[in-house]
């Protein structure tokens, strides 16, 4: 049988308590003062027990806010969902990430939990999920930019949060999310740190000269745009030198700073084939010839054969950086300098972005599209040597 939707009633109440500590509730005489206390509402529901449970809610200021949720808890009981409208957005959040987790990378899991247990909780935990508000969201963003919080790490926090109360409206436990259209601010554009190609040649020279047991590794990611982390989970099964291609199957990732561990790659689109280049198979074979190495395991591995760790790549970097007296970059801006190059080259952007296997070619144009001024400067120069070429007369 079809539940009735006007079941239920709305009626005012307060919290004043008679002589034995008792509250009044709607017995109160001074409800007769229509400033006095608060609407609220009452309804009985079934249980998995087929007994039915009065649910009673309180503390809305008009009438039609106590009607208007009255209805949604009939909405949501004739659609079939389970309403808990006493969840906080702190038991919601934590219930929401457990549900998720098989499905996530590991890594992925940990800063998710790490937002939500650093950030989102303290900052709006205590609020019922079902009376979140835009509002509640403006104030989040608003506390960190104040407090000086970098911009990468609000977004993805206000991104967490977004999943999860997306989720929540699947499962009609919202009308909408109030993370949407939070209005986050836009943060500068950062200058991608960059070496020249004269740089970049000089860096793996003096690697070389000094016999670094990296230098094979960034001499790899310098020409071919791989992730560190790509390159430190490529397994020997992986490439194919005579055909010179490897694929990218596995990525090594670090948890919380002090182990690691092999993932998926970032993206479905990073699942893919890499091309070689003469440098990068030479660079491959010198690899291969390391005592050090196991032919069927990881391309790139300690003195141990235990994976390199990502924090001691990132420092033997800098050093070498610093020993070669060139700027500090970071190890992933060597995947900026393999674009960068190849389009000072000339290489088109669409093969520079199938090489980068990005996900789309508006991922290349935004990171890309004005790189280097180099490039800009090339770009310009062909087209009036173009102009000159078709008028000679005007030249």
């Amino acid at each position: 049988m079809r539940p009735n939707p006007n079941r239920g009633r709305v009626y005012r109440r307060c919290a004043c308590r008679d002589n034995n500590g008792r509250q009044l509730g709607t017995r109160c005489p001074k409800l007769a003062n229509p400033r006095h206390g608060v609407w609220a509402f009452a309804v009985d529901r079934p249980t998995v027990a087929a007994k039915r449970k009065t649910m009673r809610r309180s503390g809305y200021a008009t009438k039609i806010e106590a009607s208007e949720a009255l209805s949604k808890v009939l909405e949501c009981e004739r659609a079939g969902v389970h309403l808990d409208d006493a969840e906080t957005v702190a038991q919601y959040l934590t219930s929401w990430l457990d549900t998720k987790s098989p499905n996530l990378k590991p890594n992925t899991v940990l800063r998710y939990r790490a937002y939500i247990d650093q950030d989102l909780i303290p900052a709006i935990g205590a609020v019922r999920l079902e009376r979140l508000t835009h509002e509640h969201v403006r104030q989040l963003i608003r506390q960190p930019v104040a407090a000086g919080r970098g911009h990468v790490t609000l977004a993805r926090c206000i991104t967490t949060l977004s999943s999860a109360l997306n989720d929540a409206v699947k499962q009609r436990r919202l009308p909408h999310s109030p993370a949407r259209y939070a209005g986050l601010p836009r943060p500068p554009r950062r200058d991608l740190g960059c070496w020249t190609t004269r740089q970049a040649e000089g860096f793996l020279r003096y690697c070389h000269r000094v016999d670094d047991p990296l230098a094979d590794l960034f001499e790899l990611m310098i020409c071919t745009g791989m992730r560190k982390g790509e390159v430190l989970g490529l397994h020997w099964t992986d490439v194919d030198l005579d055909n010179r291609v490897l694929f990218v199957r596995h990525t090594l990732v670090s948890i919380n700073n002090s182990r690691t561990m092999l993932s998926d790659p970032k993206t479905d689109g990073s699942r893919d084939w890499v091309a070689l280049s003469h440098r990068a198979v030479d660079a491959l074979r010198r690899q291969r010839c390391r005592e050090t190495t196991d032919p069927d395991g990881l391309v790139f591995t300690r003195a141990d054969r235990q994976p390199q760790r990502p924090q001691y790549v990132l420092g033997r970097f800098r050093q070498l950086a610093a020993e070669a007296a060139l700027p500090r970059i970071r190890v992933h801006d060597l995947r900026h300098l393999a674009a960068t190059i190849m389009l000072s080259a000339g290489v088109p952007i669409a093969m520079v972005s199938k090489t980068l296997r990005h996900k789309n070619l508006a991922t290349t144009v935004d990171i890309y599209g004005h790189l280097t001024q180099e490039v800009a400067q090339e770009a310009v120069d062909a087209t009036a040597a173009a102009l000159d070429k078709a008028h000679p007369e005007a030249a």
